[in-house]
């Protein structure tokens, strides 16, 4: 049974490889974006096409779709494809980010590479552009859902500056996106996930011994944030959630959403605190 209609950024490996498989899983037909068509074209490996094939086999119906998030002609074309294709669109996942390999390197960020500053523009402008291309979509079907994938840099240092500007500019884009499409029953949520378990942090943990080890304990698949947002989007009181910031572990616990090995991922909270609370002030 087809359960709707997703597009999952950023989904050739990594957090969206796993989101688009779970939402497969779910039902889901997902459309895949990304750069990468061949397993060489990242040292991290995974393509887009894939991911679509992982998103098939687990039960939903994945579509490869390459699109450079930088280009916005490009992600248009994608939602106009989306709205050609499928007529509808019930969840868009933003989860595009340029991260750079330098992300982990303790040192000032004037002496590291200006590029750091690519996950502003693939990550958080990047997002916007998206939100605006489907937005026409996700309002015509109530009940549809904007979800942007974030992290606890959003409000404590990590990775420097332009990862905490990407990270709590996606938190605000969330809430301030869902005051405008709460008229029309979209829901608009900014999930903090934890440590995932990814090629990309597998080779951080490689590089720095020891650095991420306290860390282990809330380390959680990729697919745990597709599950959880499958879950949502089958929430009929989601509304209640539009314009927070979740922690991602706290709400899958009150969905009773588990990982792939049963387990219930804890909260990074204890950790590094929790989602900045915005002010309910509203100026027009």
């Amino acid at each position: 049974m087809n359960k709707g209609v997703a597009v999952v950024t950023g989904a050739s490996r990594g957090a969206g490889q796993g989101i688009a498989r779970a939402l497969g899983a779910a039902g889901y037909t997902v459309y895949v974006t990304g750069r990468s068509q061949t397993p060489d074209a990242s040292p991290l490996g995974g393509t887009i096409h894939e991911t679509a094939a992982q998103v098939t086999a687990a039960g939903g119906r994945g579509i490869a779709f390459a699109c450079d998030h930088a280009d916005d002609e490009a992600v248009r074309d994608l939602f106009a494809t989306v709205e050609r294709d499928e007529g509808r669109l019930d969840i868009l996942v933003n989860n595009a980010a340029a991260v750079s390999s330098d992300l982990i390197e303790k040192s000032p960020f004037w002496t590291r590479p200006v590029g750091m500053a690519d996950i502003i523009t693939v990550g958080l402008r990047s997002s916007y552009i998206a939100a605006h291309a489907a937005a026409p979509l996700l309002v015509a079907k109530p009940g549809s859902l904007l979800i942007f994938t974030s992290a606890p840099g959003a409000v404590n240092y990590a990775h420097g500056p332009a990862y905490g500007a990407q990270k709590a500019g996606t938190d605000k884009m969330a809430a301030d996106m869902a005051v405008e499409l709460r008229p029309f029953g979209v829901a608009s949520v900014s999930i903090w996930m934890g440590l995932l378990k990814t090629a990309r942090s597998a080779a951080s943990m490689a590089e720095k011994p020891g650095q991420f080890d306290f860390l282990l304990p809330y380390m959680e698949t990729p697919d745990f944030t597709g599950r959880l947002i499958a879950a949502m989007h089958s929430d009929p009181d989601i509304m209640a959630l539009s314009g927070r910031t979740v922690i991602g572990a706290e709400q899958a616990r009150e969905y009773g959403v588990l990982d792939l090995d049963g387990n219930s991922p804890d909260s990074l909270r204890p950790v590094v605190g929790g989602p900045f609370k915005y002010d309910d002030l509203i100026i027009d």
